[in-house]
């Protein structure tokens, strides 16, 4: 999949397209089903895909008082853009000009002369330009477009909104039902205190590059994927209240990894189950036991 950071260096070498356009915070179910939908009338049609998407959600400038957290990376959206089919992704800049625009010039301008857009998918609650002017059924009267319904997993709609509530709720399972796959942080490995080494469970700590919705604290399994390889994982969100931990931080003991540190490099950290609620451990020994019942547990739970 080729990617395109702005439009200024495109010079589109295909005749027409297939374009989808959306936020995709997290690219869940319902958003797979319109990626999917359009990589599927793009092959009909012997046309590429293109998707356009938003470098940060529009809420920064239209209503940055209610900016919701991000489910993923910008860089994990793209991934799964890229796993899906598409062709081409396009990552425009949501700012005070692109939220002035009108839907007529971004679909003339943007949609049509710069991507060769023939038609679009979007989904059900999409709208582009200023005022939400540009909703599914002006399109359709604009262009060809398929407007793609809202997607239910179990009776229920599959939405951003729920996605997040499950994961500050510590719901990770039930978030992954409504993902597709198991909730992923992204990060960079940074040093911590290195206390871990003390008791023999040395950790990996994340630092988080974005705005991203992170379980509450707790002890999870899952895994952890790293330039040497995936390993399973027994992660811990909280302040360390045992160590005296003044910060709220995000590590994983990584099971049967015996590499160097990792410090530097680019981690996803993936959430397959909730062990236990963060506690208070008297001593640093019944801590130890502790952990060796939650890396039990992983090893037992996460495959």
């Amino acid at each position: 999949m080729i990617v395109h950071f702005g439009t200024d260096l495109i010079s589109a070498e295909w005749a027409a397209s297939t374009v989808c356009v959306g936020v995709f915070d997290g690219v869940h179910l319902g958003h797979q089903e319109v990626v999917r939908t359009a990589v599927e009338v793009a092959k009909q049609h012997e046309q590429p895909c293109v998707l356009v998407t938003f470098d940060r959600h529009p809420a920064w400038v239209l209503a940055p008082e209610w900016v919701p957290l991000a489910i993923a990376t910008l860089g994990q959206n793209l991934d799964e853009f890229s796993r899906l089919g598409v062709s081409v992704s396009v990552v425009l800049p949501f700012d005070q000009a692109m939220a002035a625009t009108s839907a007529e010039e971004f679909l003339s301008t943007t949609l049509q002369d710069c991507l060769r857009a023939e038609r679009l998918v979007v989904g059900h609650d999409f709208a582009l330009g200023k005022n939400r002017r540009g909703t599914g059924e002006w399109l359709a009267s604009q262009i060809e477009a398929t407007i793609v319904p809202p997607f239910e997993r179990e009776g229920h709609r599959v939405a951003s909104s729920e996605i997040r509530r499950f994961v500050t709720s510590g719901q990770v399972e039930r978030a992954a039902q409504f993902l597709g796959r198991p909730f992923e942080l992204r990060g960079v490995v940074v040093p911590g205190q290195r206390l871990g080494r003390t008791i023999s469970f040395p950790t990996v700590n994340l630092a988080l590059s974005t705005r991203q919705c992170t379980p509450v604290d707790g002890v999870y399994g899952g895994w952890c994927s790293t330039p040497l390889g995936r390993f399973r994982a027994a992660i811990g969100i909280g302040c360390r209240p045992t160590v005296g931990g003044q910060h709220r931080s995000i590590e994983a003991y990584l099971i049967d990894y015996t590499g160097d540190d990792l410090y530097g490099s680019v981690i996803d950290l993936g959430f397959a189950i909730r062990i236990r609620d963060e506690e208070h451990f008297p001593t640093l020994d019944e801590l130890k036991v502790q952990m060796q019942h939650d890396v039990d547990s992983v090893r037992q739970r996460v495959s």
